[in-house]
């Protein structure tokens, strides 16, 4: 009983890798002594998404001034866009990573889903039709299949969206962009649910698991879509998703939403543990980092409220609908990890899973919901992505997909050995990947060379994350 309650309390303290702030240990020193300690714990290996954002500023200042039109207001609102699905399926993989797993089918359910709710919106909603007896008898025993198993193993949410997706095929449901689009997100879930059982109760390494249903995924695209076939996305919703942009008085709703919500939340919390004597960053820091914010929002907020059409017709403006896209699913699923149990569960396992379930939490629970999340966050990837490209082809999800998606995480500083990392590295890691294909192709760069590059990036900051590590490891507590 006394070790259980010796291990059971570190519970209630937030994780190591979830703190990123200066000195966060500085109730009672200056600016000055709190910059020295964050330089302490970059020297000690802490890096977090240092070395990724002084890569972005570097990618910015090279294509800036190899590539003309690189810095143009049409090339930026379109690198958001090319991005956005690769982000959103990343910041998925990071729950993943958190606990040292890896799940290389993400990018292959992603197809699944852009599949089957284009083949929904294609049939007029008939997907028995559109996929045959068998093949859609074996899709609703799947999703029955995945029922079952969020509901032994106690993930409601999952279960429930299972469910729906279930209810959607069954039904009949006549063809809307919402219903598409949530059967999209359900099917995903249902897919996480199986991956996350194999795993996590039947006791499969994820990279076998996961590998497997890489190839298989990759097949069932293939059957629903058809050798050399295409499914068109004729819907202006859809459409909408990634190409469409908010209005001149939205962008700067949102943008004031947005700001105004970070700076209440950071400064409101900031404030209240000076009041109670708690540990806090030097109010000069917060201050700072709380004003760059709502200056770079507002500059980019106005750069793209500007006309980027470069045509007397046509009056293209406002910011994209995948930024408040990316922007609610970061605020949900940082405020998961960071301000929740679960989120704490998540850290803790991804840190020592032993101790973790001598602390009493549910391990064989957390390890499956990571999986449930990460394939749902790659259904609404796959949304954009099909949006985007305005049709979902027998390659949907596969190419290099999974790739980028796993190095954005990785570049971006979450850890592959798992317990540290933030959903915040997904986006910053996305970002340098989006930055590297957009300026190599406006210099017109050949796909070996794109590779190549994108390759040695991934490998450059695998390598830091290992070394880090090290670091960290043999330097002085």
């Amino acid at each position: 009983m006394t070790n259980t309650t010796s291990e059971a309390a570190p519970q209630d303290s937030p994780p190591p890798a979830a703190i990123s702030d200066f000195g966060i240990d500085t109730t009672s020193r200056s600016t000055g002594e709190a910059l020295r300690d964050y330089g302490a714990r970059l020297r000690g290996g802490e890096l977090g998404p240092l070395p990724a954002l002084l890569g972005m500023v570097a990618l910015l200042i090279v294509f800036g001034s190899i590539a003309d039109t690189f810095l143009t207001l049409g090339n930026i609102a379109n690198l958001l866009a090319q991005g956005a699905s690769i982000t959103i399926i990343a910041m998925g993989l990071v729950f993943v990573l958190l606990l040292g797993e890896i799940d290389l089918s993400a990018g292959t359910a992603s197809g699944v889903t852009a599949a089957v709710m284009a083949l929904h919106l294609v049939r007029g909603g008939n997907l028995l039709g559109g996929m045959g007896d068998v093949v859609f008898s074996v899709f609703c025993g799947l999703l029955v299949l995945a029922v079952l198993l969020a509901a032994v193993m106690r993930i409601w949410a999952g279960a429930a969206l299972s469910a729906v997706a279930l209810l959607i095929a069954l039904v009949g449901v006549p063809p809307n962009p919402w219903v598409e689009m949530l059967l999209a997100v359900c099917v995903g879930t249902a897919i996480g649910c199986v991956t996350g059982f194999l795993v996590a109760k039947v006791g499969i390494p994820s990279f076998v698991v996961t590998l497997a249903l890489f190839l298989a995924w990759g097949g069932v695209v293939l059957q629903l879509v058809g050798q050399g076939g295409t499914l068109g996305l004729n819907d202006q919703v859809l459409f909408e998703v990634a190409n469409g942009n908010l209005t001149t008085a939205g962008s700067w709703i949102l943008f004031v939403v947005a700001v105004g919500g970070y700076a209440a939340v950071v400064l409101g919390r900031h404030f209240s543990r000076l009041r109670k004597g708690l540990v806090a960053s030097p109010t000069p820091l917060v201050l700072i980092k709380v004003g760059a914010v709502v200056v770079l929002a507002a500059v980019g907020t106005c750069l793209l409220t500007l006309d980027r059409s470069r045509s007397d017709i046509v009056v293209i403006s406002g910011v994209p609908y995948v930024v408040p896209i990316v922007l609610v699913l970061l605020v949900i699923g940082t405020f998961v990890l960071e301000r929740t149990r679960y989120g704490r569960h998540v850290y803790a396992v991804g840190g020592n899973q032993e101790a973790a379930r001598r602390a009493g939490i549910d391990v064989a629970r957390v390890r499956m919901s990571v999986f449930v999340i990460c394939s749902s966050a790659a259904a609404i990837g796959a949304i954009v992505y099909s949006s985007k490209v305005g049709s979902v082809d027998p390659n949907a999800g596969g190419d290099n997909t999974l790739l980028l998606s796993v190095g954005a995480a990785v570049i971006g500083g979450t850890s592959l050995f798992g317990g540290r990392g933030r959903l915040r590295d997904a986006v910053i890691g996305a970002a340098v990947l989006a930055t590297i294909n957009n300026g190599m192709g406006l210099l017109k760069q050949p796909a070996a060379v794109v590779y190549i590059v994108t390759g040695l990036v991934l490998l450059l900051a695998a390598g830091v994350d290992a070394l880090s590590r090290r670091r960290a490891a043999v330097a002085p507590r």
